[in-house]
């Protein structure tokens, strides 16, 4: 689009969103890469936290991976939709990220190498915790750590229930902050011919 200019400009969204983020990560005070990831329960409830976004894939079949244990509450709604959502919010830059698009695994070498990549601790935590399930108390977790790094030693594996997921997007809105709430919204749609489609919101 003739206007689509300066922060917008670009015929890549995963190069924009690489773009923003970059910057996000010179400007924000924590954490550039939280994202609220959004998913849908069994009955249709939607279900709502922060993680953290790990890599931004090159397209055409480009895609936004995270990491977390397959058996967590987000993992078993998408495992039940194959679907989620999810919004980058840069205070600092006044814009945001909106996606939304389906969902894989990522549970080969990549994840490999992203859990060989994490500290030791954070290694032998993903052992330790049955997330989102009930715990008896902090000192029952603790010990349960203590316990796993003497089983695993110093270079644990990665478990077979903690991995990536990679969101493909279906729609990208690039949105920025403007004066009297009179902001620039741009949604890319991909389209059944797998181009994106671009159009200027409404603020």
């Amino acid at each position: 689009m003739s206007d689509r200019t300066g922060i917008f400009e670009g015929d890549d969204p995963f190069a924009i969103a690489r773009r923003w983020l970059e910057e996000a990560s010179r400007t924000e005070p924590n954490d550039p890469n939280a994202m609220a990831l959004a998913t849908v329960d069994a009955e249709g409830l939607p279900d709502v936290r922060m993680v953290l976004l790990k890599e931004i894939e090159p397209g055409p079949d480009g895609a936004f991976v995270f990491y977390t244990n397959y058996d967590s509450a987000k993992g078993v709604q998408i495992a039940e939709t194959g679907k989620a959502a999810f919004v980058l919010h840069w205070k600092s830059l006044r814009r945001q990220l909106r996606v939304r698009g389906t969902v894989t695994r990522e549970e080969g070498a990549k994840a490999d190498a992203y859990y060989a990549s994490r500290a030791l601790e954070s290694r032998i935590g993903a052992w330790s915790s049955r997330q989102s399930q009930p715990l008896e108390s902090r000192g029952a977790l603790m010990a349960e750590v203590a316990r796993q790094g003497l089983r695993h030693g110093l270079n644990p594996a990665r478990p077979l229930f903690w991995g990536g997921f990679r969101i493909a997007p279906v729609q990208i809105e690039f949105w920025a902050d403007g004066a009297f709430r009179l902001h620039d919204r741009f949604r890319w749609t991909l389209t059944a011919e797998r181009r994106w489609d671009v159009v200027r919101l409404q603020p």
